[in-house]
């Protein structure tokens, strides 16, 4: 990951840990440190935020991000993702409030802790290679299943955690989200179930 992305999610997670806001790092972010290594534009934060946090985390950002604290607070009434823009870099964080889901409380409360920055020590909650692999699943699904990234997101992660990965987990959660039909095809396409 580049060094500005690295210093944008270092600052972002910063100020969620600091306003005691459980969060975890997802996407293309997650799917790199589990599976193949792949640039990115932005960084995506599943978070479980109140409104009241959500303006306490634009104000912890404001001397280093552009962080509308209405704009935040309406997306967070609404269950929809905000940003907060590097107002050096341009680069972005994307914040998905948590809706409470059975699956994004799993996504919580699975998270791991990864090494993001190793000459500072610095580090992160990430998604397990499995809730990855499931949210980016849903995602595909949810967009059309045409995003030839997105697979091979998947397919990157399938491969480079063979044998690691809990299967039953993934079939459990795969079935509840209605994607256990993407799931077999990825497996297949990955060639792991031998």
């Amino acid at each position: 990951m580049a060094d500005e992305a690295i210093e944008a999610l270092l600052v972002v997670v910063a100020a969620l840990e600091k306003l005691d806001i459980k969060y975890v790092v997802g996407g293309s972010y997650a799917s790199s440190a589990h599976g193949d290594t792949r640039s990115t534009n932005d960084i995506d934060i599943l978070a479980a935020i109140s409104v009241k946090q959500g303006r306490a985390l634009a104000a912890e950002l404001k001397d280093k991000f552009y962080a509308d604290d209405l704009a935040i607070e309406h997306a967070i009434k609404a269950k929809q993702h905000f940003n907060v823009i590097d107002t050096d870099t341009m680069f972005k964080v994307d914040i998905f409030p948590s809706k409470r889901t059975e699956f994004e409380m799993q996504q919580l409360e699975r998270r791991q802790i990864a090494i993001i920055d190793p000459d500072r020590e610095a580090t992160a909650f990430v998604a397990t290679a499995e809730d990855t692999i499931l949210a980016k699943l849903a995602w595909y699904r949810l967009g059309g299943e045409v995003s030839e990234q997105q697979w091979r997101d998947i397919l990157g992660v399938l491969k480079r955690q063979r044998g690691r990965l809990d299967v039953e987990y993934l079939k459990r959660w795969a079935d509840d989200l209605k994607v256990s039909d993407l799931l077999i095809d990825a497996i297949a396409d990955a060639d792991i179930g031998r």
